[in-house]
């Protein structure tokens, strides 16, 4: 009997602690579910919340049509603003443009200036220059027309003078200079200078028949004129014209 009792005792210890499990489950499952529905409830309640707050942003103070004609009308004052600015810039930049096309033009004006006042000074130096040493030119020539060596050793002479007047020569062709030949040519007062004139029937009125002093040019520029003998009407010529005018 006493081992029955405490079978009897033993099972009843068991089944209280299954029934506590089981109770502990049952509320572990219940406190689950109350998490879960109270999480679904804010979500709801936030979403709704969101809606309203939408809502409520679209619905804000809408614009009556005043006031969208006042906006109208601050956007056309702007852009009337903005065109003015772009026309008054672009007058500037006109302006400046032209300005510049000046400037450009006065600076090329003046390159151009200094560069024929700096040629015309290079050309005065020059000729100068030059023309001081023709005398020396016209000395060797008259030299070399008049002295006539009668020796070896005034031959001698003769030809180192030359010698130095060759070079001189070449010299004066190596900056540009040339000497005239103007026999035979009409008479130019641009090139030559008359002083003599002697009637001949062998030359055209007017021609040069003869260069007395040697005329010479610097490029196109004359350095200096050349003094020419030109030919005049023979006497007889001279003399029936003279008696057909006294008739």
């Amino acid at each position: 009997m006493a081992e029955d009792a405490q079978n009897l005792e033993t099972s009843t210890e068991d089944l209280n602690q299954t029934s506590e499990a089981a109770s502990e489950e049952t509320l572990d499952q219940q406190n689950s579910a109350d998490v879960d529905n109270q999480t679904t409830s804010e979500a709801e309640a936030n979403s709704e919340t969101d809606l309203e707050f939408g809502e409520s942003e679209l619905d804000d103070t809408p614009l009556d049509s005043a006031e969208l004609e006042a906006v109208i009308t601050a956007l056309q004052q702007e852009i009337t603003t903005l065109r003015q600015q772009l026309t008054t810039q672009g007058q500037q930049a006109d302006n400046f443009k032209a300005q510049y096309m000046r400037i450009a033009a006065d600076f090329e004006n003046f390159r151009k200036r200094s560069s024929k006042e700096k040629e015309d000074m290079e050309m005065r130096i020059k000729c100068n220059t030059v023309n001081d040493m023709l005398g020396a030119v016209d000395n060797f020539e008259r030299a070399r027309l008049q002295i006539k060596p009668a020796n070896d050793g005034e031959m001698t002479i003769h030809k180192s003078y030359q010698g130095v007047y060759k070079q001189l020569v070449e010299g004066l062709k190596k900056i540009g200079v040339s000497a005239m030949r103007p026999e035979g040519e009409e008479f130019d007062p641009n090139f030559h200078e008359a002083v003599f004139q002697e009637p001949t029937s062998e030359y055209p009125e007017g021609t040069v028949i003869e260069q007395v002093v040697r005329g010479y040019l610097l490029g196109d520029k004359v350095l200096r004129h050349a003094m020419v003998k030109v030919a005049a009407a023979p006497a007889e010529e001279a003399s029936s014209e003279n008696t057909d005018a006294e008739t």
